[in-house]
């Protein structure tokens, strides 16, 4: 039996915020009560409530404030000995790395988040810097070595009753099925997520569930018009707590169910405004999708073939670097669609 959602990166005096609570009010509160912990010289409640600055500026897509934010947290929980405090900067810290396309600086700051919090007691801080190791894993494409940790998480979110974790988790787990062609699992994991996530009032992770669900319904079923009905459900929620990411990724979405279904132009403007909101907030990995995207539409809409092979070529370079393997296939698949040769002199 699941409880009600709740936000544990809202702590000190701003465990009164919703999981739902709009960023835009999060980031007033919880600025408000940093100044106040500053003027104080509280550098406990400074850093916990710098963290949920530094989440409120991440999930709002302001790379630079969040980095200052977490940071500025992690001095402060340092300033007051507290362990358990500094462990949920350094996952602020990781989680925006993740964020940012910088996957060996993630895993770094996670693990020590997660050392931190089994040090400092934090189970929570533990398990939420576990997540996030797996999440950058699966985000990788190393599916191998992260699946039994998502299921290991997912039991642990079970036994404890944890709503948001445990959505978390079916997400991911639905994630790798997905990708791995297990529609049919897939769609019972992400419909599984829904369903916990709406009783309990998580409206992000249903947000994010119901773009899953989405997806697999435009694969396996070839059901549009009910695809892109579960994005503007999503899309609605993601507009009212203003999640930034989630609203580009939700676009991106809506962008591959139309390009499936053969509306080029449609998805093609799609894709680009799912780029314009990956640019403003700093985050690789959903440029480099909305781009590969944006290439497939513009070819299957009479872009001139070198163009097209010459963008999936810096393509492919730039998700190489990055280190997205599940991506890079994809890049690779791209190519053999639109019978491009890879070693072709115009890719060179």
């Amino acid at each position: 039996m699941y409880g009600k959602a709740f936000a544990p990166e809202y702590q000190g005096a701003l465990t009164a915020l919703s999981v739902n609570s709009s960023l835009t009010d999060v980031l007033a509160a919880g600025s408000e009560q940093l100044r106040a912990a500053e003027r104080a010289g509280q550098h406990g409640e400074a850093a916990r409530s710098g963290l949920a600055v530094a989440e409120a500026h991440r999930r709002l897509g302001q790379v630079g404030d969040a980095e200052r934010a977490w940071k500025a947290s992690y001095r402060s929980a340092r300033e007051a000995g507290d362990s358990a405090a500094m462990a949920w900067a350094l996952w602020s810290g990781g989680t925006l790395a993740r964020q940012r396309g910088a996957f060996p600086l993630a895993r770094r700051l996670l693990r020590l988040a997660a050392e931190l919090g089994e040090h400092g007691g934090d189970v929570v801080v533990r398990g939420y810097s576990l997540a996030g190791l797996a999440e950058t894993g699966r985000i990788q494409g190393d599916y191998e070595a992260v699946g039994r940790l998502h299921e290991q998480l997912l039991a642990e979110a079970r036994r404890r009753g944890e709503a948001r974790h445990t959505v978390w988790a079916l997400e991911g787990i639905a994630q790798m099925h997905r990708n791995t062609g297990a529609y049919d699992s897939a769609y019972d994991l992400f419909e599984e997520a829904a369903q916990i996530a709406e009783r309990a009032d998580d409206r992000r992770g249903h947000a994010w569930a119901l773009r899953g669900l989405a997806d697999v319904v435009s694969v396996r079923d070839g059901d549009t018009p009910r695809a892109l009905a579960l994005l503007s459900e999503a899309e609605a929620t993601c507009r009212e707590m203003r999640l930034s990411s989630a609203l580009a990724y939700n676009h991106k979405m809506r962008g591959n169910v139309l390009y499936r279904s053969g509306r080029y132009t449609e998805a093609r403007d799609w894709y680009e405004t799912a780029l314009t909101g990956f640019r403003a907030m700093s985050e690789p990995r959903g440029e480099a999708l909305a781009r590969l995207g944006l290439a497939k539409s513009l070819a299957r809409l009479g872009r001139d073939r070198s163009e097209t092979a010459t963008e999936l070529a810096d393509l492919a370079t730039v998700l190489e670097r990055i280190g997205l393997r599940h991506a890079r296939a994809m890049v690779a698949r791209a190519q053999r669609e639109f019978g491009i040769d890879a070693d072709a002199e115009v890719v060179r």
